[in-house]
């Protein structure tokens, strides 16, 4: 959709100093550092509490931007760019997205409420995906500049809209209302966050209820509380496990880790499990399957989609601390509702201690805990909550920082405070951390960042760090391709492609995968031996580690007669019965596995015995990433069925068969068999431009600048003198080179690293353990944070430039770079 200046002068209300107001918009902006300004963006100067963006103008007409939302012309602009100058650079953005939403019709949700907001939503972007192209708030965009800068990323190819809305005061949904403008209403619950923002909890309930003034339809819990104040002109579609009169209720059961759900809807009683036992993920369940419903969707389909719900982690990261501790690093916010969440957490890390590889969990617990904000408590009975909730969780030392819990220090037992971070910096040496796990629980005011230095492991500065919240994403983003029944097995091979073998596989087996799949048997060996329980196939197997597989329940990808007799003389010797082994067929790819010719002998072996069982029948796709190959693709296929299905003939048999890699899955949806094989694509990869899009970055690489200086025309850098500056340049030094696997021929102005937001080309050699950058114009210092590659450059650009494949990029970083894994 194309929008000039001259269409959204009088949408703002704005008055144009400047020539240019024909210009075309393709993107707006609020964030002076982000690398996607440029010259079609128009950037709002938003004025906040602690930043005000028009003093980033200057700088963004440097970038290129020419556009600008402004209340005034800084004197040192003025007639470089074009301006819209408005009375509220905040109102003229949600003018605009109000006017934007008003382009598209079509279904929206709009979700509010105290808890649940953004697993609902993002519970409901799962579910309901196999079915419409949506659009929802990325993360926890649901305030007065994340609402409008979520509306306005709708195209002309979505067909629903999922949208949060937050509020922590009187008079703020109204301007929410009017840009979502939701037709579906969900109104999750009512808690205690953000009561000291309304007179009273009544307040904030008719608070958060005008956002559903419009809808078609409102979907709640049907609380008496609640419902007394809904207009009873609004259709409501309400549930209840106390009153039977709801449109929907539902009672519950819990089965181990599963609740079963009975919900009885138009006299129609079902079941549903729900793989969560907690009242808080029930109860957003719940509200998805009432969407469902509303949608018409089946009960086959509700019971399917909802067993596959998962976790929507928080933004916690684990780290490597001092003396053999975990670090739990959640220096972001400090309400009790995510206390609650950080000391599960916590619980769950003391039972495996994933971060830092070991198998002995730590048993001593440690929280750092500054002042608790937006509880809608007063602080007498804030902390004696907070007490009891650091009793329940078994918490051995409390270590408080800040003015308010200083003086609750008696509340807490071992407990020491602080008044603030640098009194707790002086006293540091005296404090005693070993073998332990410690949770840094602090708002963002206290800078807890500093403690966390303090206490993390000082090895390599260089860092890869792992996004599971987007391993979730790009796992779910290729579920959605499969059939209900296909089963899917995850390549966590080589280090998982270099990303952390067992915290990904970890993960995996949270969202229940069906199969894990490795290289070799040591790799098994690993995550076994670190507590994973999903079977693990090994696809490359030496006859010299049959013993070690047998011994450690893995199971043996077998492609040979030699290694197939062998291993039943193993198998044999220590008397197995039906011990698994997945057989494979080579169908053209000519590299490991049984050819037709072998079928005889290979039937005539396995037939009449009992010491194996084929669990699988596999075959390796050649070409399924390059489409100008397609009719030698199809020809695997169907070798694959042909002889797939003599064996099951002949053999009597019904293992399961899968031929299809990462690429396969997309390309050639057909030939999904039984299960897939899930590679890179896991980890944010696809060689499909289109597909790429809807990926979302796994690993950042990350290093700093050691240090800075400035050479003289004519001076030259690195080994062989292989730069020469033509002018004065200004150098950094980041401590990141071949050894940590940037290949040498990255270097020489061929790469790039990204600081402060600018590219800064490498110059001279790349070096065993560091490389040098031009950071001449880029406003930098020494110890700031250098991407070496993530968003960008991304690791297809990266294989692209380097003429390889995004596979050896990432399997190349060495082991001694650390690896910090993080949710959001």
């Amino acid at each position: 959709m194309t929008l000039t200046l001259r269409n959204i002068i009088p949408i703002i209300k704005a008055h144009c100093v400047g020539q240019n107001d024909v210009a075309v918009i393709d993107s707006i902006s609020i964030d002076s550092r982000s690398l996607q300004n440029r010259e079609n963006t128009l950037f709002f100067a938003i004025i906040g509490p602690n930043n005000d963006g028009h003093q980033y103008i200057e700088e963004l007409i440097t970038k290129g931007v020419r556009h600008f939302v402004v209340t005034h012309i800084p004197e040192a602009v003025a007639g470089h760019a074009t301006f819209l100058v408005v009375e509220n650079t905040l109102e003229a953005l949600q003018k605009f997205a109000a006017y934007y939403r008003s382009l598209f019709d079509f279904p929206i949700v709009g979700i509010t409420g105290s808890n649940g907001k953004t697993i609902i939503k993002e519970w409901l972007n799962f579910l309901l995906s196999p079915d419409y192209n949506i659009i929802r708030s990325p993360k926890s965009y649901n305030s007065q500049v994340g609402v409008p800068l979520s509306i306005l990323g709708i195209n002309e190819k979505h067909n629903l809209g999922i949208f949060e809305a937050g509020i922590s005061m009187m008079h703020e949904m109204e301007k929410l209302q009017k840009i979502i403008r939701p037709t579906i209403g969900i109104l999750s619950n009512i808690g205690s966050a953000h009561d000291e923002g309304f007179p009273s909890v009544a307040e904030k309930i008719k608070e958060k209820l005008k956002l559903f003034t419009s809808v078609n339809v409102l979907i709640l819990n049907k609380n008496k509380t609640i419902c007394a104040f809904v207009n009873p002109k609004i259709k409501t579609f309400t549930w209840s496990s106390d009153d039977k009169s709801a449109d929907v209720y539902v009672t519950k059961k819990n089965t181990g880790e599963v609740t079963e759900l009975q919900l009885t809807y138009r006299e129609d009683t079902f079941v549903v499990g729900i793989p969560f036992q907690d009242q808080a993920s029930i109860e957003n369940a719940i509200h998805c399957i009432m969407v469902m419903l509303y949608f018409g969707y089946s009960q086959k389909v509700i019971q399917t989609r909802i067993a596959q719900l998962y976790p929507v982690e928080m933004r916690l990261k684990v780290k490597n601390g001092i003396y053999n501790c975990t670090l739990i690093d959640d220096s972001y916010s400090s309400d009790f509702q995510s206390l609650k969440i950080a000391l599960d957490f916590l619980e769950h890390q003391t039972r495996a201690d994933s971060a830092n590889w070991r198998s002995q969990p730590h048993k001593k617990k440690t929280i750092i805990l500054s002042d608790i904000f937006q509880s809608g408590l007063n602080n007498e009975e804030l902390y004696s909550q907070v007490s009891q909730l650091i009793i329940s969780n078994k918490i051995n030392r409390v270590i408080g920082i800040g003015e308010t819990i200083s003086q609750f220090k008696n509340k807490f037992i071992n407990g020491i405070t602080f008044k603030n971070v640098a009194e707790f910096s002086k006293a540091f040496d005296q404090l005693t951390f070993e073998n332990e796990t410690i949770l840094i629980k602090g708002a963002r005011d206290f800078h807890f960042e500093e403690i966390v230095s303090m206490l993390e492991e000082k090895t390599h500065e260089t860092v890869l760090e792992i996004n599971l919240n987007a391993v979730s994403h790009n796992l779910n983003f290729f579920k959605s391709k499969l059939a209900p029944k296909t089963k899917l097995m995850v390549m966590v091979k080589a280090f998982g492609y270099g990303n952390g073998g067992f915290e990904i596989a970890k993960l995996l087996e949270h969202h229940k995968v069906d199969y894990l799949g490795v290289a070799f048997a040591d790799e098994g060996i690993a995550l076994k031996t670190a507590g994973i329980h999903l079977p693990i196939m090994v696809m490359n197997p030496e006859t010299t580690s049959f013993s070690a597989i047998i011994q450690h329940q893995l199971e043996p990808e077998i492609y040979s007669i030699k290694g197939l007799k062998a291993f039943l003389k193993l198998a044999e010797q220590k008397k197995l019965k039906n011990f698994p082994i997945h057989i494979k067929i080579d169908t053209g790819m000519h590299r490991l596995g049984f050819e037709e010719e072998n079928l005889p002998e290979l039937i005539a072996i396995l037939q009449n015995q009992e010491t194996v069982h084929i669990k699988s029948i596999l075959s390796h796709m050649a070409t399924s990433d390059d489409l100008q190959h397609d009719a030698f693709a199809k020809t695997q296929i169907a070798l694959f069925e042909q002889l797939s299905t003599r064996l099951l003939s002949e053999l009597q048999i019904k293992p399961i068969r899968h031929i299809l890699n990462t690429s396969g899955i997309s390309n050639y949806p057909e030939a999904q068999f039984d299960m897939v094989r899930l590679g890179i694509g896991l980890y944010g990869v696809s060689n499909d431009a289109e597909e790429q899009k809807q990926l979302e970055t796994v690993g950042t690489l990350k290093s700093v600048i050691s240090q800075i200086r400035t050479i003289d025309a004519g001076e030259s850098v690195g080994y062989g003198r292989r730069f020469i500056a033509e002018k004065t340049t200004q150098i950094a030094t980041i401590p990141i080179g071949y050894a940590d696997g940037i290949r040498r021929s990255w270097g020489n102005g061929v790469g790039y690293v990204v600081i402060n937001g600018k590219e800064a080309k490498i110059v001279g050699s790349v070096c065993m353990d560091m490389l040098m950058v031009d950071v001449t114009g880029i406003d930098c210092k020494e110890g700031q944070t250098v991407i070496i590659f993530g968003e960008n450059p991304s690791v297809n650009l990266m294989a692209k430039a380097l003429n390889t494949i995004p596979y050896e990029i990432l399997t190349g970083i060495s082991q001694r770079v650390k690896r910090v894994f993080f949710r959001e």
